[in-house]
């Protein structure tokens, strides 16, 4: 149904209630005139007609939940792309003509009256007071052509007589915002810096919003207009949220007037439109839902709070919010969200290992919840949880295995959803040898006990070396449960391998009760079946995770994280690892000769690492472990988003070697200077405090500590690259480390970026393009979301035109069947599904031997096979990653297109908005498990690569 209060402007300019049932009527009216008198009574019309209705009705008002208003004439266009997207092309096509038609003959009445009709009436808005006033159209012509400004492609006059038409005489003055933003966004596919109009367009709603609530203009400015205003607004943003306890009080200590003068207002307009919303959907401080917190104030509020504790407060706030503000670094979500407020929890991820004990069971659980309340995403480590069948002292009874307290995890995740701002995240990991293992990959299936079932919350396979060395040589392999073998999560590399097959000895010999014998590679075949059916569990390395750990002298890493890219240590009841993220935006360091420009880079990662590290003193801890842990170690994850972007500007194909190349040359120099950085902090404020005897105080660093995993797999098991490309100076490096230590005992870690990526415009993370032209879903509702890059390439030869646009929908975003394409386009412009994902994996290992954490690292794969998973899998443990993140498959079949608007339209197959994997994909196909001959799967799997409620998209 409708939201109440949406409203149908008529050709006439008269308002109308919406009545659904009239498009109903239309559809049908259009399947008589093609089918006769029988296709009323088709079970299979009637069953159509309600079907596109409900699309219809979805599309025109989703933006509308507040009541609105929309154009008889979009009606009818949303009903002939409905016939249209449905396969009705006959029905369609009479749909159109008689349009046509009445077109035709509306026109012509038209000209005959044109000289008996009076003036049309004049249309007044209504102002937030309740006055009514004369509609201002020069005012609307000035905020577009000042919305314009810059940008090429842009009619000005097409966007306000589109906005006009749809107005009516007492439109309210918020409707009368959107419908002028609304008029340039529907134009984005066609031309993609429409998108920075509507961001402009919806700006002047929200300095009206902002201003209105602070009572500081009756009028509303304009964007040149503001400038001049943006000074003091600044000053009274942040008493009147101080006043309403949304901010710290101490923020009103800095120097209002310095830092208000500091602002940039022309940074208002480097947003997109996607961005804007986000920020205003998500992240701007609000009172009773009404937003006061205008972009640069909010990038400024962010900066004070992380130069809270600085000596000079005002000159390093100035610093930070110049860098934000500017988009070449972006702090994660979670300080986004929190700094500057009354609760700073600014972290992004915090690690946890789960006891075997009841209390400590149910206080890890605790400890999820109080964590997920202020926003971070978690990561459970459960292998020490004894298996199901293990003897419990306490009731001499048998445990029912560690499932039924994933369940409980899994159901306080989402009971917890971090104030309705996303939804609480967690995933779950267990090492393969757990007694339950078998079990715990069933967790996300949609069949079976729904009770021993976790749709929500994520999995992963904590996998030691040996299983795949195992699976290599098709081995045996045990299960136990942790309570007999308490020191296996502890141990890894040779001191695993040695332990382990003493307890399988001791297994034979029947001294240990609750084990199972299997072959590893059937327990590899199901781990690959249930990853390829429901997107979990994800597959992680245990050992170059923990063999490559600068802190492995304090502890043991024994699981990651939400995403995948941290690798902290962890111990129960004792620590609780904390990770502090933020991102480098890679194609900002770009120069316009196709260089990445090091000069800049090294002031950005200056910046940020001061940022970052200052984090974690003025960071809000709920549990106190987090606090020890995050304080004595000082971890921070400096990462990368626009990847895919940097290459588009060097005009690189993503799976080229120069590509791969570069993924190792710029890595290795966000590396240099993160640890450079760190290094020059640690001189200024002191090393952490674990640092002796870690690998940073052996002069081991993270391109060195890649011989760890080597002596201890055998050269036959890793091939990682190693070289240097001689362009920056690590051995004074590492002779000043050495010296002076450093500051934070782990350093970078790429992270998805999902949502910062949205706000600055870039694609996320390490990311291949998903599709070059698509319709976005998250929190904040669905967006049109074009490739510049590849608009720019076909402008400039003469190709990209209505009928591109068209192509680019039909294709699903792809340019490869598109004959007019040149095929250096093609190549750049591949989309993820299009690329080999052993090149994925290839770029990945390069990128890994610079990072002392990890990256979170999607498999795209368009035709799964369980021969194309085995060699994939394989591939990335051989390279020496340390993780990998969602496998994202799509079948054969995969026919859906770009422009459905029943939410589909960016799902990787038959996916559901549920936000878990098990739920959404289709009736499972299983892969072979016996010979690995399977070819094409034949329908898509695994969740929604843009799934709103997915975390790996926030």
């Amino acid at each position: 149904m409708a939201p109440g209060g949406v409203k149908v402007i008529r050709r006439n300019g008269k308002v109308t209630g919406f009545d659904q049932s009239k498009i109903a009527i239309a559809l049908t009216k259009a399947f008589l005139a093609v089918e006769g008198g029988q296709a009323a009574a088709s079970a299979r019309v009637r069953e159509t007609v309600q079907a596109l209705t409900a699309q219809v009705v979805a599309a025109l008002t989703r933006h509308l939940s507040g009541g609105g208003t929309v154009h008889i004439e979009d009606i009818q266009d949303q009903v002939e792309l409905a016939l249209m997207r449905a396969g009705e092309h006959k029905v369609a096509r009479s749909y159109v003509i008689y349009r046509a038609a009445r077109a035709s003959e509306r026109a012509a009445e038209a000209a005959k009256s044109e000289a008996q009709l009076p003036a049309g009436p004049a249309i007044n808005v209504k102002f937030d007071d309740g006055s009514l006033h004369a509609l201002d159209v020069a005012r609307i012509q000035r905020v577009v052509t000042e919305a314009a400004d810059g940008l090429t492609g842009i009619s000005v006059e097409e966007v306000v007589s589109s906005a006009l038409r749809d107005l009516y005489d007492g439109i309210p003055e918020a409707e009368l915002s959107q419908a002028v933003t609304l008029a340039a966004r529907a134009r984005i596919e066609k031309e993609p810096n429409y998108t920075y109009v509507s961001a402009r367009l919806l700006m002047d709603g929200l300095r009206h919003e902002a201003l209105k609530f602070l009572r500081m203009s009756e009028t509303r400015p304009t964007f040149e207009e503001m400038k001049a205003i943006y000074p003091d607004y600044f000053r009274e943003y942040i008493h009147r949220a101080i006043e309403l306890e949304l901010l710290d009080p101490k923020l009103a200590l800095f120097d209002l007037d310095t830092l208000g003068k500091a602002l940039l207002a022309d940074r208002d307009a480097k947003f997109d439109y996607l961005g804007l919303q986000t920020l205003y959907d998500r992240y701007f401080i609000h009172s009773n839902k009404t937003r006061f917190e205008l972009p640069q104030a909010f990038f400024m509020r962010v900066a004070m709070g992380l130069a809270m504790n600085e000596i000079d407060r005002e000159t390093r706030a100035i610093e930070f919010y110049t860098l934000l503000s500017s988009f070449d670094f972006m702090s994660s979500t979670p300080t986004l969200f929190n700094s500057g407020t009354p609760r700073p929890q600014l972290s992004s991820c915090y690690l946890t290992q789960v006891p075997d004990d009841l209390h400590g069971i149910f206080g890890a659980i605790h400890d999820n919840a109080m964590l997920s309340k202020f926003a971070g995403g978690l990561g459970n480590d459960w292998t020490p949880v004894r298996g199901m069948g293990g003897w419990i002292k306490g009731t001499n009874g048998k445990s029912n295995g560690v499932v039924p307290f994933l369940k409980v995890a899994n159901d306080t995740c989402v009971a917890v959803n971090q104030g309705g701002k996303r939804k609480g995240a967690l995933c779950a990991y267990l090492e393969t040898w757990h007694r339950d293992i078998e079990e715990f990959l069933e967790l996300r299936k949609n069949t079976g006990d729904d009770r021993r079932r976790t749709h929500d919350m994520n999995t992963a396979n904590w996998v030691p070396d040996l299983f795949m060395k195992r699976v290599m040589e098709d081995g045996p392999w045990t299960l136990f449960s942790p309570d007999e073998t308490p020191d296996l999560h502890e141990l890894v590399g040779e001191a695993f391998e040695k332990k382990y097959v003493e307890y399988e000895k001791l297994a034979e010999e029947g001294r240990l009760k609750n084990t199972k014998r299997i072959q590893a590679l059937g327990l590899w075949r199901k781990m690959l079946s249930m990853l390829f059916e429901t997107g979990h569990p994800w597959i992680t390395f245990k050992d170059p995770c923990n063999l490559r750990s600068p802190q492995q002298h304090v502890g043991v890493v024994h699981s990651s994280n939400l995403c995948t890219e941290i690798t902290l240590n962890t111990k129960a009841n004792q620590e609780i690892a904390v990770c502090n993220l933020g991102s480098v935006n890679l194609p900002a360091h770009i120069t316009a000769e196709g260089k990445l420009d090091k000069a800049k880079l090294e002031r950005t990662i200056t910046t940020a690492m001061r940022m970052l590290d200052n984090v974690i003193e003025y960071n809000y801890y709920s549990v106190p472990t987090a606090r020890n842990s995050n304080l004595r170690h000082r971890p921070v994850g400096l990462g990368v988003m626009g990847f895919n972007d940097a290459l588009y500007k060097l005009r690189l194909p993503y799976e080229s070697d120069r590509a791969i190349s570069f993924a190792d040359y710029s890595m290795e120099a966000i590396s240099y200077y993160a640890l450079k950085a760190s290094a020059d902090l640690a001189i200024e404020r002191g090393a952490y405090s674990s640092f002796k005897g870690s690998l940073w105080d052996q002069g081991i660093l993270p391109i060195d500590s890649i011989r760890l995993v080597a002596e201890a797999r055998g050269d036959r098991y890793l091939q990682q690259d190693t070289q240097a490309s001689g362009a920056f100076d690590w051995d004074s490096l590492r002779t000043q480390i050495k010296t002076s230590g450093i500051r934070n005992s782990n350093t970078m870690a790429i992270a998805p970026t999902a949502t910062i990526a949205n706000i600055t415009g870039v694609s996320q993370s390490i990311e291949p393009t998903y599709q070059n032209l698509y319709v976005k879903s998250n929190l904040s509702g669905e967006f049109t979301v074009v490739n510049e890059y590849l608009v720019n390439d076909l402008k400039a030869l003469d190709l990209w035109d209505e009928v591109m646009a068209h192509d680019l929908k039909y294709y699903d975003g792809s340019v490869q069947k598109i004959d007019r394409v040149p095929e250096e386009l093609k190549a750049i412009y591949k989309c993820a599904f299009e690329i080999d994902p052993k090149r994925l994996v290839d770029a990945g290992s390069r990128r890994q031997k610079w990072i002392d954490q990890a990256q979170s690292l999607n498999l795209y794969m368009a035709q799964p096979s369980g021969k194309k998973l085995d060699e994939l899998y394989k591939h990335a443990w051989l390279s020496g990653l340390k993780t990998t993140y969602y496998l994202r498959t799509m079948g054969a079949t995969h026919t859906e297109k770009t422009t459905i608007t029943d939410t589909r339209l960016n799902k990787v197959g038959n996916a559901t908005t549920s936000g878990t994997a098990a739920k959404a994909v289709a009736a499972p196909v299983p892969v072979d498990t016996t010979d690995y001959s399977a070819t094409d799967v034949g329908s898509a799997k695994v969740c929604s690569i843009l799934d709103p409620d997915c975390e790996a998209c926030q």
